[in-house]
């Protein structure tokens, strides 16, 4: 193995010290002030590391984030002596094979891109432009950039994509594109395998939830750590929710709403420019109308102790953590109906209602999904995992303006789990029948009839990039203060 410090010298004259140690490159800058002056990058960070024939130019590139600023992109590079350039090309090489294969990465991934022009504030081609694209082009990733035209142009496109061309899909956008391309990998030929193709969301929408959750509340707004994310993240298998309305079947991966909250989601599209502030001034619009949902909502119960779902929660993310770290995945035997192409059969359909529970409390709300958070500032499913096979539902039962209020209170931590009148299950599928004409439902913020409609989940159906391996949401416990007595998470 080639030594793991190299000295390279800039155009300046002075020396740069570079250390490959088994977490970290280490660049030494030695300035008169801080003579040991250093970096320390670690490999996932490390982009590329070249050597050039003639010049004997090592240069190496990697992304670096300070403190609270946004991941930007450095490159350190300089000559090596000519007695050097054979240690100096199997350093290169030494470095490449800890930034990839080490971390059980392939290089140069290869990426269909999808760009919304259009969606959130605007500003999708000019960030990726500016931003994204170099990075891409830095890591040597391949890259088929379409830019969208119209809605239901991205589902269009991975409807007929060639499967074998790409080992994933980024989408610059929000989380609307994302539920296009499922839709759309939903209808191709070969759905299942379209399915397994890993879809890397870089933040540039209204709604983001998706980045959120894969990335955390401090980077998943950060659309370098998002396109790192693309480029070193693991495929992580999550479920997926066929919505059956009307004899029509739809693919959903983040959220069903009925009710207030989505009037919230609906009711503020002309607020898109806003960014996500236009949930919370919808929320505070849709408290002062305080209306009622008018819906049965019926379920195949699966969990509804709390406190047994929080501590699961954490039992499934130190086992997938451990999972990540050791480069595995979910196996085929664990996914359902691994040895057919198609989507999975609806297995509830026709289901008797026998061993199903209704709610028959009056709600202002239903709000079913997975992932944690579903905006910066809401974290409303905090004890969902990405593929337990079950969907998380939360209902609010109705009762009055300032219960509504207290639930936004600690809603980024997840507290809005634990409060009296919201009713917090998992199930394996649930019914909505609406009771009176009129009213709102959403699927993953996208506008459907207000119409009866089915949900039931698929386990591990669909593929995300992931750093870690499961969702990167931290929820707090339940606080010796709560009396568990005055709590009711029964039925």
């Amino acid at each position: 193995m080639a030594d793991k410090t190299i000295s390279i010298r800039t155009d300046t004259t002075s020396r740069i010290t570079l250390s490959l140690t088994d977490i970290h490159l280490k660049v030494q800058k030695p300035t008169r002030s801080n003579p040991t002056a250093h970096h320390n990058i670690p490999h996932r960070n490390i982009l590329k590391a070249t050597l050039e024939d003639g010049s004997h130019t090592l240069r190496i590139s990697y992304l670096e984030k300070k403190k609270r600023k946004p991941m930007h992109q450095v490159v350190v590079e300089g000559t090596v002596e000519e007695a050097e350039r054979t240690r100096a090309a199997e350093w290169v090489e030494t470095v490449m094979a800890a930034a990839y294969e080490n971390l059980g990465v392939k290089r140069c991934r290869r990426f269909m891109v999808l760009v919304n022009p259009f969606g959130g504030q605007g500003k999708g081609a000019t960030i990726f432009n500016k931003k994204i694209r170099l990075v891409l082009e830095t890591a040597g990733c391949p890259s088929e950039i379409i830019y969208t035209t119209h809605q239901g142009h991205a589902q269009e496109i991975a409807r007929t994509l060639t499967l074998d061309d790409y080992d994933a899909v980024v989408t610059v956008s929000g989380d609307g594109l994302i539920h296009e391309v499922l839709n759309g990998f939903a209808e191709h030929p070969e759905s299942k395998r379209a399915l397994g193709i890993p879809i890397a969301p870089i933040p540039t929408g209204s709604g983001n939830a998706l980045s959120l959750n894969l990335l955390g509340i401090e980077d998943g707004f950060d659309v370098l750590v998002a396109t790192l994310n693309a480029i070193k993240g693991k495929p992580m298998k999550v479920d997926l929710f066929s919505v059956i309305q009307g004899g029509k079947r739809t693919i959903s991966f983040m959220s069903q709403a009925v009710g207030l909250i989505a009037e919230v989601d609906l009711g503020t599209e002309h607020l898109r420019w806003m960014g996500d502030a236009r949930f919370t001034c919808g929320l505070l619009w849709e408290i002062m109308k305080f209306k009622p949902c008018p819906v049965q909502l019926s379920f195949k119960l699966a969990e509804n102790d709390k406190d047994k779902m929080a501590a699961t929660v954490h039992a499934n993310r130190n086992r997938a953590g451990s999972s990540a770290s050791s480069g595995s995945s979910a196996s085929s035997a664990e996914l359902e109906d691994e040895e057919h192409d198609s989507l999975p059969p609806l297995k509830y359909l026709e289901s008797s209602s026998d061993d199903w529970t209704t709610l028959d409390d009056e709600v202002l709300y239903v709000y079913a999904g997975q992932g944690p958070y579903v905006n910066r500032d809401w974290m409303a499913f905090p004890v969902s995992s990405p593929n337990d096979g079950l969907i998380d539902i939360a209902a609010m039962s109705r009762s009055s303006r300032g219960d509504l209020i207290s639930l936004m209170d600690g809603a980024t931590k997840g507290t809005s789990f634990w409060h009296p009148k919201v009713h917090y299950i998992k199930a394996h599928a649930y019914r909505i029948k609406p009771l009176k004409k009129k009213g709102f439902f959403a699927v993953d913020g996208e506008s459907l009839p207000f119409e009866e409609f089915q949900v039931e989940v698929h386990k591990g159906l669909g593929t995300f990039l992931s750093p870690y391996g499961y969702y990167a949401a931290k929820f707090e416990p339940r606080t010796p203060s709560v009396d568990p007595r005055k709590e009711s998470s029964k039925h």
